[in-house]
């Protein structure tokens, strides 16, 4: 019988304290059995199969263990029983492991030697059990490449370690725990900094990349004098980085960089890597510009994104920067959408062709929410885009007068990304060459591992936050210290004039030739070859006149949407569904042969397959949209005994386009940040992003400021996306009724957004097919309802999806005669269907009621039809159920008094509030009854004013006969 594992312990020199030597060697075990000794390898062999290396390996660490219990204790004031050789043995080892996961503690990566930084007691000789006395003495290194000999010295281990561990690059590898990819990173980053030297081509090079960081910062301080351009010097290096990083790319078989960054060095990237004109830049500086073909506001220079295509080794390949505002970090998911939306239409599943560029600030990194949100987003299912590079442009002083202390908690501004376990790479910006190495190793890791990958660049701000700043005022020795410091590009000059690269001269010589293509407005970048385009390139000229008064058909034929809504409603023999699931798809296919009228899942379910079956793709994401959160779309079925997944909208026909539906993370700014990006890069698709209750839009409030509401305006970027925002009185308190419309109204203006709040199935139908069918593309805001789901009165038929399309007004559908009408109710969403009931009992005649579908651009042209139907009409109101200071009320009031001069528009509903409503249901009951009768009922107005003062008919609550001031447009 085979001894037991214990017994082959108790032969060998093990315990607890060398347990680290023994996972070494297994490590190296498991990457090359050959690697290690024959008796050692008999060993692991025997140790029990697992499911794969790691459980394997934990079978080591707890024979170990086992073995450390198994060992009689010492006797008092004596020594271990276990070898002292053997002991030292395994200090070595634990030593070099300590070196390779806490080198980073002591690594010369700060520029400026500020960093005050503790040696580690753990790196001490006497910490580990050795002295001075050992270090001549040979130790079994373990490894299992050639970065270092199998045997050898102490001394001579320790000054390799320094060499990888210590020097312009500090590693953090430890917390990845995949063992393939741990072992894969130590091997790549060992070997690559004992071995790997520079040619002499590449030397100069980047020499080059950094002569024209600094030129063009230089220039552009003494032609410009104090205007704002956030440069780049002291993070010089990350030119070189970038312009490795396309050339590398192209030649790894990558055809498209999508690149995020905020300000700081931004104007530098855009000439110096991505080709743009100076000459256009100093356009720019100068406040130059093309008054006949100016759109829009436009944007400060250090915003603008830019496009071009370079040349590399491995052929083309398109670079884009993404425009950015100034809220830092919000591009982050812009660019992961975008990115992902460009993988798709090349069918890039594992994002090789594709990939994904990040250049953060150091304090906005560790400080700002977004970040976490989108590192995220990073291996979901929905959102994964293969891994990020991200770069930290680590200026060690956060971002105005702040330092380190002030902005985190923790010891590196990158410490966030281990979230992720994303390996870490800390380099010393002063060193090109240590730079584009970490950069070259980052590539790879990301294009084996298609997981994120961390740069921290650890560099200085030579200049305050911008260029009028004056940074000494509140960091003086840090700046002392930067005006006594050379330029990154000095250094590495004089680094290679010592090494006979080049002459003092022919490095002087690069300085002048750059400013003289400067001065001539010359481009300097070879590989730029403009904008040339491929087969994936986007025509966005079709999208560019917009045309509102356009009217587009967007019914469909019954036959059809009968067909399609029972392809629908077929779904597989043995797909075993939920009762009620079930229960909604036999209805769902009574609905189709008209047996039931179409409620809102059905309808809306038609349209999705209906584009899809013109071709058009389509994209929902949301918290819970697969079900939906009110239980009404069920786009994903889900098998009751096995758990798989069936999405109906995936079988409309042989050959569809894409139908993706996500139940998304529980963000909402990351996720509509890269919704947003998606649209603004494909606009063949409906994307569409759905809040789980409108109220938690909130969290994503400087995505719609920022970009969906006026990036149209700031940078020409057109957006078809759609907001699914649910909103409705239920008394379901404050955050769970209101999408906070009035925010979107305010942010309303040059047609740069649609606000819509439809009330039955088919105008939901003919909404979203209109909003790809037209021919331009713009932000759709939809206040979705909750209770009318499943309203006996919001319910529509299969003729009214055949009709011409969406109504922007929908009149009076009882029998009133307009002649005879004395008041005219507006309103939009739910609170019509409690008008209609309410005047139904009361049989009320002469009171008219119409629904404002589309609040923006308001329907002026309808608008002034129905008016001129009820011109015998004295009264017209406006209802809503929010707050007066809230809902639609103040934002289209002008428009609804003007076009009724000289008849006065009253408001009917909620007093001010500070809060959407109320949490009281019986309360929410009583002013939702009063507002409807307030609305409806003349003769009770005065009365229900005094007793409600939370209702109101006026801005300033009198009675009706009060009316409001003409107010300006």
């Amino acid at each position: 019988m085979p001894p037991s594992l214990l017994e082959q312990l108790a032969s060998t020199p093990l315990s607890g304290a060398n347990a680290s030597y023994v996972e070494a060697l297994y490590e190296q075990y498991l990457h090359d059995p050959a690697s290690v000794d024959a008796a050692w390898r008999r060993y692991f062999d025997a140790l029990p199969a697992g499911s794969g290396p790691e459980q394997a390996h934990g079978a080591v660490i707890a024979a170990v263990a086992a073995r450390t219990q198994a060992l009689p204790a010492a006797a008092p004031g004596g020594v271990p029983a276990a070898d002292a050789a053997s002991e030292k043995q395994s200090a070595v080892s634990r030593l070099m492991q300590i070196y390779s996961s806490r080198g980073h503690l002591i690594a010369q990566i700060d520029p400026l030697g500020l960093q005050q930084r503790s040696r580690p007691r753990l790196l001490d000789l006497d910490y580990a059990g050795l002295s001075d006395a050992d270090l001549d003495t040979e130790f079994y290194t373990a490894t299992r490449n050639e970065w270092i000999a199998k045997r050898a010295t102490l001394r001579e281990i320790i000054a390799r370690l320094v060499a990888v561990y210590c020097g312009h690059i500090g590693a953090e590898f430890a917390h990845v725990s995949d063992s393939d990819e741990r072992l894969w990173l130590q091997d790549e980053f060992q070997l690559g900094r004992m071995q790997y030297r520079f040619p002499l081509d590449e030397r100069r090079n980047l020499l080059w990349q950094l002569t024209a960081a600094e030129g063009l910062e230089r220039y552009l301080h003494t032609k410009y004098v104090g205007q704002k351009r956030f440069s780049l010097e002291g993070a010089d290096a990350l030119i070189a980085l970038l312009n490795d990083l396309i050339q590398e790319g192209g030649s790894a078989g990558i055809e498209e960089f999508v690149l995020g960054m905020a300000h700081r060095g931004r104007l530098n990237v855009l000439v110096n890597v991505l080709g743009k004109s100076p000459a256009q830049l100093f356009s720019e500086f100068e406040g130059r510009y093309d008054e006949n073909h100016s759109q829009g506001s436009g944007d400060v220079k250090y915003h603008k994104g830019f496009s071009a295509d370079l040349r590399t080794p491995g052929g083309n390949i398109h670079v884009a920067l993404a425009f950015n505002p100034s809220h830092l970090e919000i591009v982050d998911p812009v660019v992961e959408g975008s990115v992902r939306a460009r993988q798709e239409r090349r069918d890039d599943a594992c994002g090789d062709k594709v990939v994904p560029v990040l250049m953060h600030g150091d304090a906005a990194f560790a400080g700002q929410g977004v970040v976490m949100e989108t590192l995220q987003l990073s291996q979901a299912r929905g959102f994964r885009t293969g891994g990020t590079i991200h770069i930290v442009i680590n200026n060690q002083i956060g971002f105005t007068t702040s330092d380190a202390r002030d902005v985190r908690s923790t010891t590196y501004s990158s410490d966030v990304a281990k979230m992720l376990e994303a390996p870490i790479l800390h380099v010393n910006a002063d060193d090109p060459e240590a730079v584009v190495f970490a950069m070259r190793l980052g590539l790879r890791y990301r294009q084996s591992f298609h997981k994120d990958f961390v740069i921290d660049l650890v560099c200085y701000r030579r200049l305050g936050h911008n260029e009028a700043d004056e940074p000494a005022a509140t960091q003086p020795l840090m700046y002392r210290a930067i005006r006594q410091h050379p330029t990154a590009r000095k250094l590495y000059a004089d680094r290679l004039v010592a090494d006979g690269v080049l002459t003092a001269a022919e490095a002087e010589g690069m300085v002048e030739q750059y400013r003289q293509a400067l001065d001539s407005g010359r481009l300097e970048v070879h590989p730029a070859l403009g904008l040339i385009g491929n087969k994936f390139t986007i025509d966005w000229s079709r999208y560019a006149q917009a045309d509102w008064s356009e009217r587009t058909r967007t019914g469909v034929e019954v036959e059809r949407l009968a067909a399609l809504g029972k392809r629908l409603a077929s779904i597989p023999g043995d797909l075993v569904l939920h009762p009620r699931v079930a229960q909604v798809i036999a209805n769902r296919n009574k609905m189709m042969s008209g047996e039931l009228p179409l409620d809102w899942g059905a309808a809306e379910t038609l349209a999705y397959a209906s584009l899809l079956d013109d071709g058009v793709a389509v994209r929902i994401c949301g918290q819970d949209s697969g079900r939906g959160t009110f239980f009404h779309r069920h786009a994903v079925l889900h098998d009751q005994s096995s758990g798989r997944r069936y999405i109906p909208l995936q079988h409309v026909r042989d050959a569809q386009p894409r139908f993706t539906v996500i139940d998304s993370v529980l963000s909402e700014e990351a996720v509509l940040g890269f919704e947003y990006g998606y649209s603004t890069t494909s606009p063949d698709c409906l994307v569409i992003w759905e809040a789980q209750f409108g109220d938690f839009v909130n969290g994503a409030q400087v995505v719609i400021d920022q970009f969906i509401s006026s990036g149209e305006a700031k940078w020409g970027r057109v957006c078809g996306l759609t907001m699914f925002l649910p909103h409705g009185y239920e008394g379901q308190g404050p955050e769970h009724s209101s999408a906070r419309l009035e925010r979107f109204l305010q942010l309303c203006a040059e047609n740069n957004m649609q606000v819509c709040v439809p009330s039955t199935p088919a105008q939901m139908f003919h909404m979203l097919r209109r909003q790809m069918l037209r021919p331009f593309r713009k932000p759709l805001i939809v206040m979705t309802p909750k209770s009318l789901l499943r309203h006996e009165l919001s319910v529509s038929s299969l003729a009214e999806l055949s009709n011409n399309g969406f109504a922007n007004i929908i009149e009076e559908i009882d029998t009133i005669e307009p002649s005879r009408t004395q008041r005219v109710v507006f309103c939009s969403g739910k609170v019509y269907f409690d008008l209609l009931k309410a005047r139904r009992l009361a049989a009320q005649p002469d009171v008219a009621i119409v629904r404002l579908e589309q609040l923006y651009p308001f329907p002026v042209e309808e608008y002034q039809a129905v008016l001129a139907r009820y011109a015998n009409a004295t009264e017209l109101v406006w209802c809503q159920e929010e707050p007066q200071n809230q809902g639609a009320w103040y934002q289209i009031r002008h428009r609804l008094q003007d076009l009724a001069m000289p008849r006065s528009v009253y408001y009917a509903g909620r007093a001010a509030a500070a809060a959407p409503a109320t949490g009281l249901s019986k309360l929410h009951e009583a002013e939702q009854r009063r507002l409807v009768e307030t609305a409806l009922n003349a003769t009770s107005i005065e009365q229900t004013l005094r007793n409600t003062p939370r209702l109101t008919l006026s801005p300033s609550a009198a009675a009706i006969s009060t009316p409001i001031r003409k107010q300006s447009s």
